[in-house]
C-alpha cells in the first residue's frame, strides 16, 4: 500500500511542485475564447488529456520511468521533449515546473532528484516536468500504472485549478469537470505504451492561444 500512498502524496496539490504558477496554456485559451461555457471547458480539458497528456506527456513519463535512473537515458528523453515542444512559453514553463519539482525532492533527500537537479544546472538536460516525474516516481517505488494515474490526475487538476483562479469557472463546476475526467484518464492510462512509442501532440487551438497570449501585457500565469 505504500506506493499508493506515495502516489496520493505526489498528486496532492499541497506538494510544492511549482505548478501553481503555470496554467498549462489554459490562460491563453480562456483569453482567446471569452465567455467559455462549462460544457465547452470540459470538452477542452478532454481534448488536452487525450491529445496532449496521453500521447505526449504520458509517453515521456513512461520512457523516463523505464530508464531506471540512468541519467543518459533520462536526458535523451528530456532533449526529445525539448525539441518537440514548439511553443516557447509551454517549453519554458515545463522546464521551470520540472526544476521546482526536482528542488522539492532534492530537499527531501531524494538521491536521483539531486543528480537530476545537478544535470539540469550543468546543462546536460532541460528538466521537463513529465520526464522528471517519470524518473523520480520510479525511484519512489510507484509502478507504471500509479505513475500514469498520478500524472493524469495532477495535470487535469492543474488545468482546472488554473481556470478557477482565472475566474473562468466556479469551484464546484471545476470539481464536476475533474470528476467527469477521471474515467478518461483511467481509460487512456490502460492503453499499452511500447518501448518504441513516439511522442506526439496535436492541439492547434491551444498552441495558437498560448503563442498569442505570450505577447499579452497582463498575465496571471507564467505560461
Amino acid at each position: 500500500m505504500l506506493p499508493t500512498l506515495r502516489a496520493l502524496w505526489q498528486a496532492d496539490g499541497a506538494f510544492p511542485s511549482g505548478s501553481f504558477a503555470f496554467s498549462y496554456g489554459i490562460e491563453g485559451a480562456i483569453a482567446l475564447r471569452q465567455g467559455m461555457e462549462t460544457r465547452e471547458f470540459a470538452q477542452l480539458i478532454a481534448a488536452i488529456i487525450r491529445h496532449r497528456w496521453s500521447s505526449f506527456d504520458r509517453i515521456a513519463l513512461l520512457r523516463a520511468f523505464r530508464a531506471d535512473g540512468h541519467l543518459d537515458a533520462i536526458a535523451a528523453v528530456d532533449r526529445e521533449v525539448e525539441a518537440s515542444t514548439l511553443i516557447e512559453t509551454l517549453r519554458s514553463g515545463s522546464r521551470r515546473n520540472g526544476a521546482s519539482f526536482l528542488a522539492s525532492h532534492a530537499r527531501l533527500h531524494n538521491e536521483l532528484a539531486c543528480h537530476l537537479r545537478d544535470a539540469v544546472r550543468a546543462g546536460n538536460c532541460p528538466g521537463h516536468i513529465a520526464v522528471m516525474q517519470g524518473a523520480v516516481w520510479s525511484a519512489l517505488g510507484l509502478d507504471e500504472e500509479l505513475a500514469q494515474l498520478t500524472s493524469g490526475y495532477s495535470a487535469t487538476s492543474g488545468l482546472i485549478g488554473a481556470a478557477i483562479r482565472l475566474g473562468a469557472i466556479g469551484v464546484l463546476q471545476g470539481q464536476a469537470v475533474l470528476r467527469d475526467s477521471l474515467p478518461l484518464i483511467e481509460e487512456l492510462a490502460a492503453e499499452p505504451v511500447p518501448e518504441e512509442a513516439e511522442m506526439e501532440s496535436f492541439l492547434p487551438f491551444l498552441d495558437i492561444a498560448s503563442a498569442r497570449h505570450a505577447q499579452s501585457d497582463l498575465r496571471l500565469f507564467a505560461n
